[in-house]
């Protein structure tokens, strides 16, 4: 044991700066160190221990070891033993040998994303680790003293396997063998010319430890290496590949979301809007109508400046300045929607059809006969692609006669209450506008209303009836077109 003093204190020194075996390791935390305890078995001219643990010798290992690559690590493998053995023959060949080993080494990785997953729980490995062995041996051969001491290149193979238990730690065992070349560890001098006579299996397990931090710039706890998201800002919550967290997925994410629990679009800061007018619902005061942004998301029809729930007089002729109630400033007073100042057919009987000088008009015959009815499938507001022609008669008479408006009106059946039918009939009414202004018409020459279940077409005791109340009903009108105020 004096003999050993030496070597080992400065293999103990290597260690401790940094040289040893590594097995849990990856791209992120490149260098690891690990502590082992091995069971070594002699095999010489005094037979073989091998497999048979009643016969081991125990001894402390060192390791530090440097990933390479996803398959390869490059690593220094210390180790410390005292092989006790006899002749089974006589008691009295006996030795005591002491080896310190000094083993630098590849180790060739399965989980190397090819064969296994790199960062799977089971690792296994091969490695092949030549290097140097110091031995100073002790013991008796037919009463003569076999003191001797040997540096001796040493080649050392084995095969493990690494189970992960953290992402820095990890628990190893393997096996391996020691051929360290000429050595004599038991002393016997009758030998023959193999070199590989002595030598020793070593079985180890332990725990290995990566030193240092995985690169993470954004400091969200996901390494560099596996962040989707690099550059997230400090303090925001992400999920495992390192992207904000966007907890009701609208693609914005939770730290930018103004409305967190509910999905929304990105120009309104992940709020919804049902209507899509461009105004968040929580903001919206007509959130199933489209609007204006200027009128809380309301509707204008006749473009008066006041939102359609709030006008007192609907249908506004463009132009005429209105009060806040959306009521022309200028006296009409046969109610005409034409002021008096530029009325030419004063006293027009209510409910009239006017032209823009205020005298009577009467729609073309032939462009009433395409008030069809469209109808509806069951709390739908999805045109029927069956309406399609009948629309497109419309669409048609409207472009032919610039004068002409359209008023669309909405129903429902009977089923569900009444709040919700009225509703029901106002969004049908609203599907068909948005077909005619698809078409390229004038929003302001479109009117809806919706009547809900108050003016069924047919008893809604059966499905046919109730077929029929699902419906829209159009009425062509004028557009008036009054001369500017003087």
């Amino acid at each position: 044991m004096r003999h050993l003093l030496t070597p080992i204190v400065a293999l103990l020194g290597v260690t401790l700066l940094g040289t040893t075996q590594g097995y849990a390791q990856t791209a992120d935390r490149k260098t690891a160190i690990s502590l082992s305890g091995s069971a070594y078995q002699y095999k010489g001219n005094y037979g073989s221990h091998f497999w048979d643990l009643g016969r081991a010798n125990g001894g402390p290992g060192l390791g530090i070891s440097r990933y390479l690559t996803s398959g390869l690590d490059l690593g220094l493998h210390l180790g410390y033993v005292e092989l006790k053995g006899s002749q089974p023959q006589s008691a009295a060949n006996s030795f005591s040998t002491n080896l310190a080993t000094a083993n630098l080494g590849l180790k060739f990785k399965l989980n190397n994303g090819n064969i296994i997953k790199e960062d799977a729980v089971i690792q296994p490995y091969l490695m092949l680790a030549p290097g140097l062995t110091y031995m100073s041996r002790e013991g008796t051969v037919r009463g003569n003293n076999v003191e001797g001491n040997a540096m001796l290149f040493d080649i050392f193979g084995a095969a493990g396997i690494n189970f992960q238990i953290t992402e820095g730690i990890g628990l190893f065992i393997q096996t391996g063998q020691h051929v360290p070349l000429g050595a004599n560890i038991d002393g016997e001098p009758n030998r023959d010319d193999d070199s590989f006579d002595d030598r020793y299996l070593q079985h180890t397990a332990g725990l290995t430890f990566a030193l240092g931090k995985p690169k993470d710039t954004d400091a969200d706890g996901v390494p560099d290496r596996k962040d989707k998201c690099p550059n997230t800002p400090s303090g925001v919550a992400v999920d495992p590949n390192g992207c904000p967290l966007d907890g009701d997925a609208d693609g914005v994410p939770d730290y930018q979301d103004k409305c967190p629990t509910e999905k929304g679009v990105a120009a309104l800061e992940g709020c919804p809007d049902r209507d899509n007018d461009g105004v968040r619902d929580g903001d919206d005061a007509c959130p199933d109508t489209p609007g204006t942004v200027a009128l809380k998301g309301c509707p204008d029809a006749d473009s008066d400046g006041v939102s359609d729930p709030n006008d007192k007089c609907p249908g506004t002729p463009a132009g005429t300045q209105v009060d806040a109630n959306g009521c022309p400033l200028v006296l009409d007073q046969d109610g005409d929607g034409i002021p008096d100042n530029v009325d030419k057919c004063p006293g027009t009987a209510a409910g009239a059809r006017v032209d823009s000088t205020g005298c009577p008009m009467v729609i073309d015959p032939k462009i009433q006969g395409l008030e069809v009815p469209i109808r509806f499938k069951t709390n739908s507001t999805v045109i029927e692609r069956s309406s399609y022609p009948a629309l497109n008669k419309m669409v048609k008479a409207l472009n032919d006669n610039p004068d002409y408006s359209l008023r669309i009106t909405g129903h429902a059946d009977s089923r569900g209450t009444d709040e919700y039918n009225q509703g029901l009939s106002e969004r049908r009414a609203e599907s068909v506008k948005r077909y005619f202004t698809g078409k390229g018409l004038d929003a302001s020459r479109i009117l809806t209303e919706g009547r809900g279940e108050a003016e069924p077409a047919a008893p809604n005791t059966s499905a046919a009836g109730m077929s029929r109340n699902r419906r829209v009903e159009f009425k062509f009108d004028f557009v008036p077109t009054p001369a500017p105020l003087p």
